[in-house]
């Protein structure tokens, strides 16, 4: 049984749930996310609250069970506040800048990288910090991910692009004779 899964999911004020044909539509202050969930586990809306359950009770649906609580939990949460991730770049001569739909990022190449911005979501440069923030909580961590695999950050100096809260275990160089 999905510990998750049983619990309901409180919809908060000016936030509106709709369920058609396992279409799932949140609107809320901040905009509107609308997201298809496969018919094994029913959603229904009552009380100001979504109840979810499955419709067989098999290890798949059970899985499918908790993923949909949190995946509904994210959106509601994400149409009343903001989702944020933090990335700091690290390195000598390594920045970023935002143009138009396009990120420039300069971290060691021998050719600046231009990565397009996804729609829904908005990037900010202040110095060596590069914030993500959108309403879409899978959109932002993905989008962060993108950027922070252009250049991970290396353990021996810790040059490189990283999330705001990661700590680099750093390794010790080679010693001199």
């Amino acid at each position: 049984m999905s510990r998750l899964g049983k619990r309901p999911i409180p919809i908060p004020e000016k936030t509106e749930v709709g369920v058609t044909n396992g279409l799932v539509t949140v609107k809320g202050p901040l905009g509107e996310l609308a997201r298809v969930f496969r018919p094994e586990i029913k959603i229904e809306v009552k009380d100001r609250e979504i109840h979810l359950s499955p419709v067989k009770e098999t290890i798949f649906f059970k899985a499918l069970w908790g993923t949909y609580a949190s995946h509904l939990k994210n959106m509601v949460d994400g149409v009343n506040k903001l989702y944020e991730k933090k990335l700091v770049i690290e390195g000598i001569g390594f920045r970023a800048q935002v143009s138009g739909k396009k990120i420039v990022l300069n971290v060691g190449f021998s050719h600046p990288v231009d990565v397009e911005i996804p729609e829904g979501i908005t990037v900010s440069v202040e110095k060596n910090i590069i914030s993500i923030t959108g309403i879409n909580k899978e959109l932002v961590s993905q989008f962060a991910a993108s950027i922070r695999a252009i250049k991970e950050p290396e353990p021996y100096k810790g040059k490189g692009i990283r999330y705001g809260d990661e700590v680099i275990r750093r390794k010790q160089g080679k010693k001199a004779a």
